[in-house]
């Protein structure tokens, strides 16, 4: 049987109107909405999939197929024309989804949410903590807590919430090829503030995250860009409750909780289950770099090494399941010494793709 599924976006006081037409085989089961609106420049994205048994960690399954008039880039994500809308603080934006198998159709929406301007990042600073001193032959331990000051002079954002990106230079012991790349991930928790109970929108001293020596982050150059968004009351009750049941269980989307309510209802069943959020929320961003002496951060790649060849033999497996480490060509170690290859069974040692990208960021500084 064949599902059809149509979303737009209806933004109230601009009469903006964007819609798409999925298509799924797929008995119907819960609907799974991830949705947000930013007054930036770009895409927004919604993501609709289909819940999945409790317990069970794999992802949803993606509501998938589209028109043309909002572009799916892959399986349930779909996204907005970025030539033709833009949020804006101060307007009300409503998340409408119909659902047409055929036979009948359901539909599905958003409680109307405003936009609230957000002020800029005042600054992001670190803290380094030392976790460890040197002593006798034992070195010692650094480790690194980073924050973020804001303030909203006008009053207006009062819940806010942060995620960010985070970008790190990776390079290999080893004199191989790919020896440096660019390495990056983004925030796995939640990150919420309120200041409705204060007298004035201020926030200092915002934990964003903390580096511990047993990552490589800091060994080299590391860069944060902090993203805060304005968010309704509604939605910061909503984090509030997910960050106290997925904090310590995964990623952000790796379980939805049925417990925490949602913004979205079914309009002919109001006792239906909807999970997931509709945010609207003004963004702004900050980025920094760190380069500094970090202490006692632990070597990723012990024990590369797991063989030694010499002479022109041929390596079976070679960069298949055996990599080169280092070429040395005869006379290089003396004189009449032999070609030596020292190799390893660990690509990760040999290849820093495996963890990254040799393509220097467009906003990186420096090396």
């Amino acid at each position: 049987m064949q599902k059809i599924i149509k979303i737009l976006l209806a933004a109230f006081l601009t009469g903006c109107i964007t819609q798409f037409i999925p298509e799924t085989e797929e008995e119907r089961e819960l609907l799974v909405v991830e949705g947000l609106i930013t007054d930036q420049p770009g895409i927004n994205t919604v993501k609709l999939s289909k819940s999945i048994p409790f317990g069970k960690r794999s992802e949803a399954k993606p509501v998938s197929g589209c028109i043309v008039s909002i572009i799916e880039n892959r399986p349930g994500y779909y996204i907005t024309d970025s030539t033709t809308f833009r949020g804006r603080a101060g307007i009300t934006y409503t998340l409408h989804i119909t659902d047409d198998n055929g036979i009948y159709s359901l539909n599905y929406e958003s409680y109307p949410v405003e936009m609230t301007p957000v002020p800029p990042i005042d600054s992001i600073y670190y803290e380094k903590l030392v976790i460890k001193e040197d002593y006798l032959n034992y070195g010692g331990i650094d480790e690194c807590q980073i924050y973020l000051d804001t303030y909203d002079p006008q009053n207006l954002c009062r819940y806010y919430r942060w995620d960010f990106d985070e970008t790190w230079v990776l390079r290999l012991l080893w004199p191989v090829e790919k020896i440096k790349c660019w390495v990056s991930d983004t925030s796995k928790t939640v990150i919420i503030k309120s200041t409705a109970a204060f007298d004035e929108a201020r926030i200092t001293r915002q934990p964003v995250t903390y580096i511990s020596n047993i990552s490589d982050r800091l060994l080299r150059k590391y860069s944060i860009s902090v993203n805060q968004y304005s968010i309704s009351e509604d939605e910061y009750i909503y984090w509030e409750k997910v960050k106290n049941i997925t904090n310590n269980a995964g990623g952000l989307y790796d379980i939805i909780p049925a417990s925490v309510p949602s913004n979205i209802f079914s309009v002919e069943n109001q006792s239906e289950k909807v999970l997931g959020y509709f945010s609207v929320s003004a963004k702004t961003s900050k980025r920094v770099f760190i380069k500094d002496d970090f202490r006692g951060i632990i070597n990723q790649y012990p024990d590369c090494p797991t063989d030694t060849v010499y002479g022109e033999v041929e390596i079976w497996g070679l960069d298949v399941s055996v990599w080169v480490l280092a070429d040395y060509p005869p006379g290089s170690r003396g004189f009449g010494s032999p070609r030596m290859r020292i190799l390893t069974d660990k690509r990760a040692c040999a290849d820093c793709t495996t963890r990254g990208t040799t393509i220097k960021p467009a906003y990186w500084i420096g090396d």
